[in-house]
């Protein structure tokens, strides 16, 4: 395989990309490379602040000359309305002319995929960042059926929960919401998924997609290959390995 060189731009409190990326995917020819925007707390205030890095990141991960760059945070690509993702995206390419993705585009392409219209949701966030998260999906005609989340806005404390804190998330907004949905979203890219997301599946036979599901798919996707994992991502992947 050809050496493919994927880079991250992540919020520099978020310790899950790197990790969940770099342990999801068995082939060493596909790596990972990060570069860092500053964020201290999960508000619209903290993610404001932190987007004014992103040329910065973006023309550090340019020096690797990398194959695709991935802007990782949910939220943060959607909070500025239904373009956000889309904005974020060509301020990448036009500076370092390669392709780039971010992550509120790739959920949006991953339900697509699916064929899912109405989800159901769980976050770690506080309610502002909840209400734009549906703000924003419900502008692209996706109906959010119930948005969950955790009220946390320390996001090392996010990044340090572990991924059975995800998995019963799931499982409770599931029993306590019901069937009538198409398919399941955990949002945060900070936030463990990827080792629970193919249990969670099978448990409510429905779709389940992370933040870092998502944008793993997307990158993959953009580059045209197909990888071995070691995780069970789901449905979503069923055309990537």
């Amino acid at each position: 395989m050809t050496w493919f060189k994927i880079g991250v731009i992540i919020p520099s409190s978020n310790t899950t990309v790197e990790r969940e990326f770099n342990r999801a995917i068995k082939e060493p020819e596909v790596t990972i490379h990060s570069s860092r925007i500053t964020l201290r707390e999960v508000t619209l205030k903290g993610l404001e602040e932190m987007e004014r890095e992103t040329e910065r990141a973006a023309m550090e991960l340019s020096t690797i000359n990398p194959d695709i760059i991935a802007y990782a945070c949910t939220t943060g690509s959607l909070f500025k309305g239904p373009n956000h993702h889309i904005e974020i995206k060509e301020r990448i390419e036009r500076l370092v002319k390669v392709k780039a993705v971010a992550t509120a585009g790739a959920v949006i392409d991953a339900f697509k995929r699916l064929g899912a219209n109405k989800v159901l949701i769980v976050t770690p966030y506080i309610d502002e960042l909840n209400t734009k998260e549906k703000e924003f999906l419900e502008a692209h005609g996706f109906k959010v059926v119930s948005i969950r989340g955790l009220g946390i806005v320390d996001n090392t404390v996010i990044g340090s929960l572990d991924p059975r804190t995800a998995y019963e998330a799931a499982l409770n907004a599931y029993n306590q919401f019901g069937s009538d949905f198409d398919a399941l979203f955990i949002s945060c890219t900070n936030w463990r998924t990827l080792e629970v997301i193919g249990a969670i599946e099978r448990r409510i036979s429905k779709p389940v997609v992370s933040s870092n599901s998502a944008t793993l798919w997307s990158v993959l996707r953009e580059l045209g290959i197909r990888v071995k994992l070691n995780y069970d991502l789901g449905m979503l992947f069923s055309d990537i390995q």
